[in-house]
Formats: C-alpha cells, structure tokens, sequence
C-alpha cells in the first residue's frame, strides 16, 4: 500500500480484508475485528487530536492555523484485552507548543474496554454520550477527550458503517451463504446481547461480507427481519445456506430463500459430535470425523456425494458401538 496512506486508512483497509478467508471460523474473525476496531479508533483519535491542535486536516493550508506541520508517524503500542495494538503517533515539527495527546498522555496507557465500544460502535453507530463514558471506564478519569474530538471520531465511524450497511446487494451474485449469530457484552458487566452475521461465497468464488446487526434474540423474527434488509437491498437467493441447527434460524432461512437448499454446518456439527464423547477420545474421533469430508479428489457431483457417503458408513462402524450417541447426532 503507498506510503502516503493514512494508518487511519491502513486500518480501515485490514479491516475490509479481514473476510478474505471463508475457511476462518467466525469467531475468530469477530475478535480480530474487535482488535483492529481498537486499533482504528485510538488512531482516529489521535488524528482527530492533530487536527485540532494544527487547526487544520492533512494537506490543508489555513493562514490562522497553528505554523506547524505534520512530519510523518512513530510507532508506538497500546496493550488491550485483545492483545497489543502497534498505533503510529503522528510528529510534529514547527509547532509553537509542544503537542501532548490528552487521549493517551505522553505514553500510550492499557486500555481496557475499547473492544467492547468498538464492536458496539459498529454495530450500533457511534453517540458521543457512549464514547465518552467508555473511554473515561478505559482510560481512567484524567484521560481528557475534548466533546470536538469525540464527536469527529464518532460521527465518521457512524458515517462509514451507515453507508456499509445500507450499500445495494444487487450486484452480488451467491453460491454459498453463511448465517451465524454470536453474542458481545458490550459494556462492562452488562448482559451479552446478539449480534446476527451473513457472509458468502459468490458464484466466482470470492468472499463477501453481507451483514452485521444486533438483535433482541437469536429467535425468527429478528432473524427474519435481519435477512428481510440483505433482501431488500438486492441480495438474491443463493444455492446453497449453511447454518447451525438453530430453529428460529433454520425457520427464517427457509423462509426468505424457500428456493435455496440448506445444510448443517460442519464445524457446529463436529462440536455436537465431540461433545458425546469422552475427553481422552475426543481428538481422534474428531479427526475420524473429518475424514469423512477431507481431500475427496472426485468433481463436485454424485460421485463425491457417493465418496462422503461410504466415508459415513465407515465412521459408524467404527464408533457405533463405543459411542452411539456421536454416532446418532
């Protein structure tokens, strides 16, 4: 990426890629999101700091502006719960006072509740009321942020996903749709509350993230409601939805795509299966049970389906009588 990229725009860019690998598990990809969201709103913060102190954005000319000037950045690092986060401290030359982040102080300090407000700002849209109760909970009451500052930050975090969630799907064409729900804490001590996901593979073969919104419950209707918006802005049925063996969800999926088929997805299933089996046989039968999917060298078809098959049928065998239950879900 060209060096006169922002980190701000570096971020945002990390962020866009995070959905690249459809074989991550979604979990996995959330937490990431939580950690570049923390890394990307404290580095907003800091520009948004700059830009007050100078009185002026990058490349702007003001002749009432402050006589200094932006002279590249330092990396520095900020421990979060989500691990260290590397954020690039702008520097100054020519100021006529020394600049001092009244964010993150002379030194970048442990943060401890950025993750949860990222993820709800995402999620939710940005106030200023919430940005500032969660970053005086984190940083501790002399963390001083100007209502300015906040507002610039969360107005433009708001602004972006706005327009991401509300961009046509039209142009979207799928073979594959994911539909999955995990659930945040988004304050401290607060009760976890749902978040509903949609990504896919389209017909050529790339990934591309659909939706992301809160809900009241993983139940039918919010996730009726929830397709009901991918739907109304264009996004057409796809071959094939993979869920888990939720009922509120299975029913909702059934119902916005009656003409799609639907399966089971395998990594809730393999969870379902490991779980009736005893702790010292957990490994092998979970690597028996992907055996039954892996590395099949037929072309997509009967023949791979017939494979799988065969493959089933000799997994139940070997475990029928050790472990019924697994072998029954």
């Amino acid at each position: 990426m060209p060096s006169r990229v922002s980190p701000v725009e570096r971020a945002r860019a990390e962020i866009d890629q995070l959905f690249a690998d459809p074989a991550r598990d979604l979990g996995e990809v959330l937490e990431e999101v939580a950690r570049l969201g923390a890394r990307l709103l404290l580095q907003t913060a800091l520009e948004a700091e700059v830009t007050a102190f100078l009185g002026r954005d990058r490349y702007q000319r003001r002749p009432d502006a402050d006589p200094g000037y932006r002279n590249g950045h330092q990396p520095v690092t900020s421990k979060t719960t989500s691990g260290p986060v590397t954020l690039e401290r702008p520097k100054l030359r020519g100021t006529s006072q020394r600049f001092a982040s009244t964010l993150l102080g002379a030194q970048v300090t442990r943060t401890n509740a950025l993750e949860a407000l990222v993820i709800a700002g995402f999620v939710r849209g940005l106030s200023t009321r919430d940005v500032e109760a969660s970053l005086a909970e984190a940083l501790g009451p002399r963390a001083a942020v100007s209502r300015s500052t906040v507002s610039r930050i969360g107005e433009q975090i708001s602004t972006e996903f706005t327009a991401w969630s509300t961009r046509s799907l039209a142009d979207i064409e799928l073979d594959y749709l994911y539909l999955d729900g995990t659930c945040f804490r988004y304050h401290p001590g607060a009760r976890a509350e749902p978040v509903l996901v949609a990504y896919g593979i389209t017909t050529t073969g790339g990934p591309v993230f659909l939706g992301l919104a809160p809900a009241a419950s993983e139940g039918h209707d919010p996730w009726v409601d929830f397709l009901a918006d991918l739907t109304n802005r264009g996004l057409r049925s796809p071959v094939l939805v993979i869920s888990d063996g939720a009922p509120g969800l299975v029913s909702a999926a059934e119902h916005t795509f009656p003409a799609a088929r639907r399966q089971r997805c395998l990594v809730h299933r393999v969870r379902n299966v490991v779980a009736k089996v005893p702790v010292h046989a957990q490994a092998e039968v979970k690597a028996a049970y992907w055996q039954i999917f892996d590395n099949i060298e037929l072309p997509a078809g009967q023949a791979a389906v017939e494979e799988a098959t065969r493959r089933a049928v000799a997994f139940t065998a070997r475990y029928e009588r050790t472990y019924p239950a697994a072998v029954a879900c």
